[in-house]
């Protein structure tokens, strides 16, 4: 098979798949809206708190993105990226917090939604900027890299965790009342925040998509697998790594933000490292650098927690582990890889 002839059929399948995905994910949310709009006494009727749920789901399903982006597509695994969540999240908090008492003064800007929904994607994006330049610039790669930003979030958990911060130290931001004049616990809230993480999630999954597909994105790729040579051929090396680093960072501040309303709390062990690792295990499940790999794994590895944590709530790390070691050994390019294994198989036996 020619090399042009097997670029066309890759970017046949990219596209298909791009479609599948976004179709799924369309269906996926109006069968929700519908399914909850039914009687209650109706035996399809999915009340608020599996609409909750789902919508909790989808922001998880976000934040997995943000990681595969830069993880799949550009080579650097991060064990750090529930930084950028929490700050996401922090930043709706105070202003949920504010809505029902006065926060502290340097806080009370925060009070005003434009404000908040600005700082949900300028927090993350900031310190993923001096972070990303101060390591890209030394040229921390690799192992090295992993170690460093874990130690940011543990860091950043050892900080939220002192009321100095006046963020409601180890308990954290909690019971909130309202969101832009409207009770949260309203069954239109649900629906409504329900629907606008899927939205996000789609849009996310477009726009993450037209970077890869981008002359940005081919870079990202090259960087991937022979950052050496992207070098000597003149590009800028960290600045890409920069450019898609805080990129990943503010999706996932999005996914922060959309997470805590309908949680209903935010605390510091949302930076805790295990939360951080357990995003990478999403990612590697799913799938790398196809994205919707890493749709699918934040899914199947939440449901399975949710259903498995009220069974063996004990041995949900120990299987969470299993899990890891079981991909990583059978299946290193995660479920979606062995859907294309299959697919390719299948046309060649046609």
């Amino acid at each position: 098979m020619s090399l042009a002839t097997m670029f066309k059929r890759n970017s046949l399948l990219d596209e298909r798949s791009t479609l599948i995905t976004s179709v799924v994910l369309i269906v996926g949310m109006l069968a929700v809206v519908v399914l909850h709009a039914l009687p209650p006494d109706h035996a399809w009727h999915l009340n608020g708190s599996v609409v909750s749920l789902l919508g909790k789901y989808l922001t998880y399903m976000l934040l997995a993105l943000a990681v595969d982006l830069i993880w799949g597509y550009l080579g650097i695994l991060s064990l750090g990226h529930g930084a950028f969540f929490a700050l996401g999240g922090y930043a709706m908090g105070l202003y949920l917090t504010a809505q029902q008492a006065p926060l502290a003064p340097w806080q009370a800007v925060m009070a005003h939604f434009p404000v908040a929904a600005l700082a949900v994607i300028l927090a993350p994006g900031l310190l993923a900027l001096i972070f990303g330049w101060l390591a890209f610039r030394s040229r921390v790669t690799g192992v090295y890299f992993s170690i460093i930003t874990q130690a940011l979030t543990f860091a950043l958990m050892l900080a939220f965790n002192r009321n100095e911060m006046a963020m409601g130290g180890s308990t954290g931001l909690t019971r909130f009342d309202e969101l832009l004049g409207f009770a949260l616990a309203g069954e239109g809230m649900t629906v409504a925040l329900f629907v606008a993480s899927g939205v996000a999630v789609l849009l996310a999954f477009w726009g993450c998509k037209a970077v890869t597909r981008s002359r940005l994105g081919r870079v990202c790729m090259a960087t991937r697998d022979a950052e050496a040579r992207v070098r000597f051929i003149g590009y800028r090396v960290e600045h890409v790594k920069l450019a898609v680093f805080v990129l990943s960072a503010m999706i996932a501040g999005i996914a922060g933000a959309l997470y805590v309303p309908q949680v209903g709390i935010i605390n510091p062990s949302t930076f805790a490292p295990l939360f951080s690792i357990e995003v990478v295990v999403w990612v590697a499940l799913g799938g790398r650098a196809t994205l919707y790999g890493a749709l699918l794994g934040a899914l199947v590895v939440n449901y399975l927690k949710t259903v498995l944590t009220g069974v063996m709530p004990d041995a949900w790390l120990f299987l969470l582990g299993g899990l890891f070691v079981v991909v990583t050994m059978f299946l290193p390019q995660g479920v979606a890889g062995l859907m294309a294994h299959l697919r390719r198989r299948r046309e060649v036996t046609a």
